[in-house]
């Protein structure tokens, strides 16, 4: 946290960072193993296309206020994902993704509670949800 870097700031910081990484192993309940990189690569493209199209859409609705005739609401998503690993990346896809909040989790149920910020056609949520990013992650993950 100094002005100028120096190697030995550098190569101290690499160091502690192997180090603390190779130490925390053991602490890990359940490790992930990327089993198809390809489907992630996909995965990653689709998400930033999404990311890029909601930006677009809530700068509008943003800008034209009451113009817009926005529709908030909240939608439940049945799930079929269990990994801890897959529902972890679902849930930073959605936070994310601009207009969209993980407002909840019923894991007994494996119920995910989603707040969108224009929620006009629930079968397009829906489908964005359970086909374009849960099947991939569940192919990743499971």
């Amino acid at each position: 946290m100094q002005e100028h870097w120096t190697i030995g700031q550098i190569v101290l910081g690499a160091f502690l960072s192997i180090a603390i990484s190779i130490a925390a192993w053991p602490f890990r309940p359940i490790r992930a193993t990327l089993q198809h990189p390809l489907i992630a690569l996909r995965l990653i493209w689709h998400v930033a296309v999404d990311i890029a199209k909601s930006n677009y859409d809530v700068g509008r609705i943003v800008w034209r206020g009451q113009k817009a005739k926005a529709t908030p609401g909240f939608l439940d998503i049945p799930l079929r994902i269990r990994d801890p690993h897959g529902l972890a990346a679902l849930a930073c896809i959605i936070t994310y993704t601009p207009g969209t909040v993980w407002a909840g989790y019923v894991e007994e149920s494996n119920l995910l509670t989603l707040h969108i910020l224009d929620l006009k056609d629930e079968q397009f949520w829906l489908d964005v949800i359970q086909k374009r990013y849960q099947e991939p992650l569940i192919e990743i993950f499971e």
